[in-house]
């Protein structure tokens, strides 16, 4: 009998390490279904890629104001797309502007030109940069072509997660894999705040290698887009744009003075405030927006 109890009370002991060790060795990640959607989201733990049923964005025909830009990232895309060279690209200048709205309306663009889905835009936030290296590792050999896609990438100045960014892109052994480029938009055109280069260079014993560690970081990204605050005739555009798409019935003169009265109340002109203004007369007119 009190053999018995030993065997019990060891098996009970078993049951409660495999328990701890199960709750301590995270769960292998699902392979993601690819065909499911055509955009995911990221979640480093466990590793996992989230499918986005409907992904938001606007008509690439939209993007008024951005119009030489806008050419130079759909030609790379295309290029990428058929699997041709291209290059890493960083959206940055003005808030509001197109930036985010520009990469998923090209990503949309070329995979509805080629009529698949065989490019995928998968979306990393920014404070999962580090993990990176493992979301490349898991799409490497996937039989997909991949954007990359980083909304409002910037460092802080004690932040060192740019390194890992720096590998990734270009500088590690292994390199960005052939079927994955990177997409980053940012308000800054070095990705690093002006004080922080500032003071590597007052502190260092030689400044100019300094500095060179900090800004090399924009220096991989091959591609270069500035966006730049829009004129009133640019904002005017966007929102004749938005009313014509959306069929929204109004006189061009009542438009164009409402249109300058809501710039004027939020203190700025861009692509983003001309939605906002687009969004509100819908709703006066009682018209649903898709």
């Amino acid at each position: 009998m009190s053999a018995q109890n030993d065997i019990a009370t060891l098996n009970a002991k078993l049951d409660s390490l495999i328990e701890l060790i199960g709750r301590a060795v995270p769960a292998a990640a699902k392979a993601p279904d690819w065909r499911a959607a055509e955009a995911f989201v990221w979640v480093p733990e466990p590793g996992e890629l989230q499918a986005v049923e409907k992904v938001n964005r606007v008509d690439i025909t939209l993007l008024c104001a951005v119009g030489h830009v806008r050419d130079l990232l759909l030609d790379n895309t295309r290029r990428f797309a058929k699997g041709l060279p291209a290059n890493n690209a960083l959206l940055w200048g003005a808030r509001g502007m197109g930036k985010s709205s520009l990469v998923k309306a090209a990503h949309a663009a070329v995979n509805l030109e080629a009529g698949t889905s065989d490019v995928k835009l998968i979306e990393i936030h920014r404070e999962d940069i580090e993990s990176l290296p493992k979301l490349m590792a898991a799409i490497r050999s996937a039989p997909f072509r991949f954007i990359v896609f980083c909304d409002d990438l910037s460092f802080d100045n004690d932040d060192t997660s740019y390194k890992s960014l720096k590998a990734v892109l270009e500088g590690g052994i292994e390199g960005r894999p052939e079927n994955v480029i990177f997409y980053a938009t940012s308000n800054r055109r070095h990705l690093l705040p002006r004080d922080m280069i500032e003071n590597e260079r007052s502190t260092a014993i030689n400044p100019a290698e300094a500095v060179e560690e900090k800004v090399s970081l924009s220096d991989r990204f091959g591609l270069w887009l500035g966006f730049h605050k829009c004129s009133q005739d640019d904002y005017l555009d966007m929102v004749r744009g938005y009313t014509a798409h959306f069929g929204l019935a109004i006189p061009e003169e009542d438009l164009r003075a409402q249109a300058l009265e809501w710039a004027t109340t939020r203190g700025s002109r861009s692509g983003r405030v001309a939605y906002q203004f687009i969004q509100d007369l819908a709703g006066r007119l009682g018209k649903q927006l898709p």
